[in-house]
């Protein structure tokens, strides 16, 4: 994993006052940085037009003018602000004594087209001139790069009604969290981080962190392989209570069975017919090592029958979907003692958060400040352990923030979560803490998911399951 930040300007502040570095420097740093990822990873003999608005983003755009090399056979400027901060100033000065970069009047397609805009601290919508401009950027068909962050998202990650989208965007010393929002996913493409002049240790040195990246080497697999005297008993008895809708709950006790659960049960009222490999009971078998519940629950289960069975347990436990709609069941909340981790996504979040606070929230307030909400509800209950899922996941418990940036569209349909909700259950079963439990399971359903081969559109939760099988002899 790696770490995020909400922004880079205290670090940027340091190398000024610690390390001697200046803006130029740090400028110059950033500049061939990103030369150096266009000379690696595209063809020579490209042109290239860098578009610089009138600020330091555009000082960085216009420094990477002059540092480009002469395989390119054409590097153009667009300045259409004109330049206001005095390093952009300076850095067009400069570039005004070469012969080698054109300076022009209209954007032009290219074979690289770099957004230098308006980078972090935008605070505001776009003008119309700008909007216009970076509609016409997009049009251009050249691979195109967003230098530091695209221009037209705001430090929250929100749109700022248009906004540049990038094949990739290289940002400078850090990552930042705004680069993924649900709302940025769209437009970041690749991220790329470059250092700026010293190693990337003594820049975040010391800088109080709460937010991580998560990668796909971060998984680990459930193994058997590390001890020979073992029974299904060894690992673990997870138990999906059954409601109204039998499937959800087939399906996530389905994923837990395959996700290494030595036992899995489905409780329900009544007998139902699951595959032969799973239970079916009517109570609580008291081997349980884990349950999960909420998935298809509807208003199937009596209040009694809730408040032994789940309320009154202690047992880890994940509570999803129809679960956030149960007073109830949200009684377990305040349980300091147990593993507890709940799965919603946006809209159950904020069923979720008129429970806790009293009030109303909408789905656009949870996705306009996803990390921020979040953060929130750790402090208020720093002892659960938080996934909302979303384009990018986040996981997060206490203070400390995790992000799982490999959803795709091919998770965009009903089961997806209860496939998530079996592989989280399964190693709680098995003994993970809640914390860890949310992160495999996340990445687990991600990897699988992009492993899949058929259509986008055409991914059952069945489907991920049978992949998450794979996963183990898999290099990842």
């Amino acid at each position: 994993m790696r770490k995020v930040f909400k922004n880079c300007y205290e670090m940027d502040e340091r190398c000024y006052s610690e390390y001697g570095l200046t803006e130029d420097i740090l400028m110059e740093h950033a500049a061939e940085g990103i030369e150096s990822y266009i000379a690696y990873n595209l063809p020579e003999a490209s042109s290239i037009l860098i578009i610089c608005g009138p600020g330091n983003n555009g000082a960085d755009g216009i420094a990477l003018a002059r540092q480009m090399q002469f395989a390119f056979t054409s590097v153009k400027l667009h300045i259409p602000f004109g330049t206001k901060s005095k390093m952009a100033e300076l850095q067009l000065k400069r570039v005004k004594k070469l012969d080698y970069i054109a300076i022009v009047d209209e954007v032009c397609d290219a074979d690289v087209i770099v957004d230098a805009l308006f980078g972090a601290g935008l605070d505001r919508e776009l003008d119309e001139k700008s909007q216009d401009l970076i509609d016409i950027i997009n049009d251009l068909n050249g691979f195109k790069i967003a230098c530091d962050i695209p221009t037209g998202i705001n430090e929250t990650g929100q749109v700022q009604s248009v906004a540049f989208c990038a094949d990739t965007t290289i940002t400078m010393g850090a990552r930042k969290e705004c680069l993924y929002s649900d709302a940025a996913k769209e437009m970041v493409g690749e991220i790329v981080r470059i250092d700026l002049g010293l190693r990337y240790n003594y820049y975040t040195k010391d800088i109080p962190l709460s937010t991580f990246l998560l990668f796909k080497e971060d998984i680990e697999i459930p193994s058997r392989d590390l001890t020979k005297a073992t029974h299904k008993g060894s690992f673990g008895h997870a138990v999906v209570f059954c409601g109204e809708k039998e499937g959800a709950a087939v399906i996530a006790a389905e994923a837990a069975s395959r996700f290494g659960a030595g036992l899995t049960t489905l409780i329900s009222h009544e007998n139902i017919s699951p595959p032969a490999h799973l239970m079916n009971a009517t109570e609580l078998p008291y081997s349980t090592t884990a349950m999960a519940i909420g998935m298809g629950l509807g208003g199937f289960l009596d209040s009694d029958f809730l408040q032994k069975r789940v309320v009154d347990s202690h047992l880890p436990i994940v509570l999803d979907a129809d679960g956030f709609y149960e007073a109830q069941l949200l009684e377990i909340l305040e349980q300091k003692d147990r593993e507890i981790v709940l799965t919603p996504h946006p809209r159950e979040f904020t069923v979720l958060w008129r429970a806790v606070y009293g009030e109303e929230i909408s789905t656009e307030d949870v996705q306009s400040d996803r990390f921020g909400m979040v953060r929130a509800f750790g402090k208020t209950y720093p002892h659960i352990t938080l996934l909302l899922k979303g384009a990018n996941m986040l996981i997060s418990q206490n203070n400390r923030i995790l992000i799982n940036p490999y959803g795709t569209t091919k998770l965009s349909k009903g089961g997806s979560g209860d496939v998530l909700s079996g592989l989280i259950v399964a190693l709680l079963a098995q003994g993970h803490s809640g914390i860890d439990a949310a992160i495999q399971g996340s990445l687990a359903l991600t990897q699988a998911a992009e492993n899949y081969g058929g259509a986008s559109y055409s991914m059952l939760p069945q489907d991920i399951i049978c992949e998450v099988t794979k996963l183990e002899h898999m290099s990842i």
